[in-house]
């Protein structure tokens, strides 16, 4: 089933599937003549629909009534079959397809309730949403996790514009807010946003990328709310580990497993390492996926034998029990033959208090050693120089872990759900 602003984009690849029966709709097809009206102007007048050329396709309304007497079977379905195929991020490289089952996804939600379940009140709860439907945060968390718990979701369609967004905000006494950390940020530093009420805040939960503890103090400061950190990825379903939610101060760690989950720190040979001992973080229970579509290889790369599904991220665990995340394992800097993570580099960053934004990548010179380069975006209207970065970092890092080149942007590339895209920080360095 396909909406028809895509369809052209389906006849593009229909020769490489195996696809039998295409069904096609559109924005209004199930809204009379306020339908006709919307598809009339997106049409004709907008033009958002690109001319395509399927044969022999469905349109969704007559399969629904059934105009033409096909016979639809039912099929069986079982919690083993694929429900999504949730395309990973890309964010460090090649896009991939997570095959989520039914029993995936139904395990996520209910490990979610059970762990959200103490703060909220059912069908009374009104629900922030500012990332799209499609990502999968957005997906379990507010579109099904929430519906479980009869809750008013409030999608947010452009969190890109601020100002739009907090007047939104200031319309509604909301309960939940999810977001990323740069989402947060930005929110922080519109001045309109410490006016919005914040009386029925109880959970704020941010997912996505690491959490910068300068975000995390300042959102408790400004809404009285501690912003709660959720951990896991689209292979995930995704959420593998939340931080307890009610607590009275940021815990700035990936917080504990959920119900029926293990998380553990391994080295490259499997071996479970120590507390406070860097490995990659590695996640077994219910919600991890089945593998990635059509890619034994990559999938063969990432699951273990007995279960466990290999992160990409390079984390500690502490003496609580409590995951840290450190960075992921392809964006690791080795300088001078030291291993350096650009999370920490940004987040000393931050701590500048002209720094609205920072991007962290490694570099490598002509003989192949590799140097830091820091991408700063500053505070509006603020005054800020590569020699006072370099001044701040030297008072809060070790020598090795001093950027050696700093550069200016007017704003750090991110995807569409806010997360820093560190390889297109790669390709301006190479520009």
């Amino acid at each position: 089933i396909v909406l028809e602003n895509f369809a052209h984009l389906v006849e593009k690849i229909i020769h490489k599937t195996k696809l039998k029966n295409i069904i096609l709709t559109s924005v209004g097809e199930l809204l009379g003549m306020k339908g006709f009206l919307m598809n009339f102007l997106l049409r004709k007048v907008a033009k958002k629909i690109p001319k395509y050329n399927i044969p022999n396709f469905h349109k969704f309304s007559e399969v629904i009534s059934n105009k033409n007497k096909k016979e639809i079977k039912n099929v069986p379905i079982s919690l083993e079959d694929v429900a999504f195929l949730q395309y990973t991020g890309g964010t460090s490289g090649t896009v991939k397809a997570a095959m989520l089952t039914h029993k995936n996804i139904l395990s996520n939600v209910l490990q979610v309730k059970e762990w959200l379940g103490s703060q909220l009140k059912y069908g009374e709860d009104i629900a922030i949403c500012a990332l799209p439907l499609y990502h999968i945060f957005a997906l379990t968390c507010n579109s099904l996790t929430f519906f479980n718990f009869g809750a008013n979701n409030i999608l947010i369609t452009n969190p890109r514009d601020i100002k739009s967004f907090v007047k939104e905000l200031k319309k509604h006494q909301f309960t939940f807010i999810s977001g990323v950390n740069t989402l947060f940020n930005k929110l922080l530093l519109e001045d309109n946003f410490k006016n919005c009420n914040f009386n029925k805040l109880r959970i704020s939960l941010a997912g996505g990328m690491q959490v910068q503890k300068s975000v995390a103090e300042k959102w408790q400061n400004v809404t009285g709310n501690v912003l709660s950190v959720g951990y896991g990825l689209s292979e995930t379903s995704p959420a593998a580990s939340i931080d307890p939610i009610g607590v009275d101060k940021f815990s700035d760690t990936l917080g504990l497993p959920l119900p029926s989950t293990e998380i553990s720190i391994q080295d490259d040979q499997g071996n479970h390492l120590n507390f406070n001992e860097p490995g990659e973080i590695c996640i077994r229970g219910p919600q991890v996926m089945k593998g990635y579509w059509n890619n034994v290889e990559e999938t063969n790369n990432v699951m273990t034998s007995d279960g466990w599904f290999k992160t990409g991220d390079i984390g500690i665990m502490n003496e609580g029990g409590f995951p840290k995340i450190v960075d992921r394992k392809k964006d690791m800097i080795i300088v001078s033959g030291f291993n350096v993570y650009p999370n920490e580099i940004e987040e000393v960053a931050m701590l500048h208090e002209k720094v609205f934004e920072a991007g962290c990548i490694g570099i490598k010179d002509q003989e192949g050693s590799e140097n830091i380069k820091l991408f700063i975006s500053k505070v509006p209207h603020s005054n800020l120089t590569s020699q006072e970065i370099i001044d701040h970092c030297k008072k809060n890092l070790t020598g090795y872990k001093i950027p050696e080149f700093v550069e200016f942007i007017d704003e750090i590339p991110k995807s569409n759900v806010g997360k820093i895209l560190r390889r297109k920080l790669r390709e301006l360095k190479n520009e």
